[in-house]
């Protein structure tokens, strides 16, 4: 699926709205939304589903007590890095922080490994060793899952540092929270890309609270996509909720990164709809807040009223869609379950010294 979605997004490039953004400046989401084609938004749709209905398994799963640890549930974000990858080109890589599920499988990685990881089981992506927060695929261009807060985003800086001295053409998509985004690193990191021009795009996932704590409670500067103006890297807020707006901001943004002028940020406004993660009962919004969003901005349901309404889809038509994929997501879920858990003798391998 998710290839069928890169190749959806290249084909309709065309429609993305070019860039008005000048260097070192932030600007506001773009109110022109592009169109997309019914190729576009069917790829876009199954992806998105995809990720909804694997996390509703994992929590599911999670209340069964067959995943451990902690679990970070990416419901209602689902835009934002499935209209991502639609911009990019195969090699480009990606690394983000610990709700990371849906980074995973839009990234290609097969459902299968990635529940069984987070039922800690031999088949997982990491042997069964790294749980919800540490998979990695060398194949598919994924760096993590990183469960330290603002980890990830030097990292990516470093991966970029590499594309830049082999000058492969890659760009590295670097996801952080507004939570992270307060973190010093981040900004080493901001100067660096900056002076060094490497090709990486900051994505910052503003779902409004870092744990339980709002954007305003803890950020002077709320607009994050200014946060890069002192180094001179431009930025620009998103409509996280709206896969076309972020597929749009990210043909920008990757160009600028591939094409040597530096780093980009962009700011996607979005929501989760479940707590930080399945131990918070979230008490610190209103359930009409959920509610008020869940009905008013849902990213798949958006989709899923123009493959109605614009493509003329029928209900059956989107049966068959949400039944694939529910097998899928099954078929996950059983393999997670029955799958043996790791020999005690991994414990010594994989180990750097």
């Amino acid at each position: 699926m998710a290839v069928a979605a890169r190749k959806a997004g290249r084909a309709g490039s065309s429609a993305a709205n070019k860039s008005t953004a000048n260097k070192g400046s932030a600007r506001k989401a773009v109110p022109n939304t592009p169109q997309f084609d019914k190729s576009q938004d069917l790829a876009a749709y199954n992806e998105m589903l995809l990720i909804r209905r694997f996390e509703e398994k994992s929590g599911q799963m999670y209340g069964m007590g067959l995943i451990g640890g902690f679990c970070h549930l990416y419901i209602g974000q689902e835009a934002v890095v499935v209209g991502m990858q639609m911009a990019t080109k195969p090699g480009d890589q990606v690394i983000t922080g610990y709700r990371d599920h849906g980074h995973m499988l839009a990234c290609g990685m097969d459902a299968k490994g990635v529940m069984a990881e987070l039922t800690g089981r031999r088949g997982g992506l990491s042997k069964g060793k790294g749980g919800s927060m540490h998979m990695f695929s060398k194949e598919k261009h994924f760096y993590g899952g990183h469960g330290i807060v603002g980890a990830q985003v030097s990292l990516g800086t470093g991966i970029a540092f590499a594309n830049r001295y082999r000058d492969n053409g890659n760009v590295c998509l670097t996801y952080f929270g507004d939570g992270a985004a307060n973190q010093g690193q981040v900004y080493e990191s901001f100067n660096m890309a900056e002076l060094w021009k490497l090709p990486v795009v900051y994505v910052i996932e503003n779902n409004r609270y870092a744990m339980g704590t709002a954007v305003s409670r803890a950020s002077a500067q709320t607009d994050f996509s200014k946060r890069g103006v002192s180094f001179n890297i431009p930025g620009e807020q998103v409509d996280g909720m709206d896969v076309r707006a972020v597929y749009a901001a990210g043909q920008r943004a990757v160009e600028h990164a591939r094409s040597g002028k530096g780093p980009y940020i962009l700011e996607m406004q979005t929501y989760r709809y479940r707590g930080h993660s399945m131990s918070d009962p979230a008490k610190y919004r209103t359930k009409d807040e959920v509610t008020r969003m869940r009905e008013e901005h849902d990213p798949i349901e958006q989709v899923r009223r123009r493959l109605l309404e614009s493509w003329k889809l029928s209900e059956d038509e989107l049966k068959v869609i949400d039944g694939k994929v529910r097998e899928i997501v099954n078929e996950a879920a059983e393999f997670a379950t029955h799958d043996p858990e790791p020999d005690p003798s991994e414990l010594y391998t994989d180990i750097l010294l």
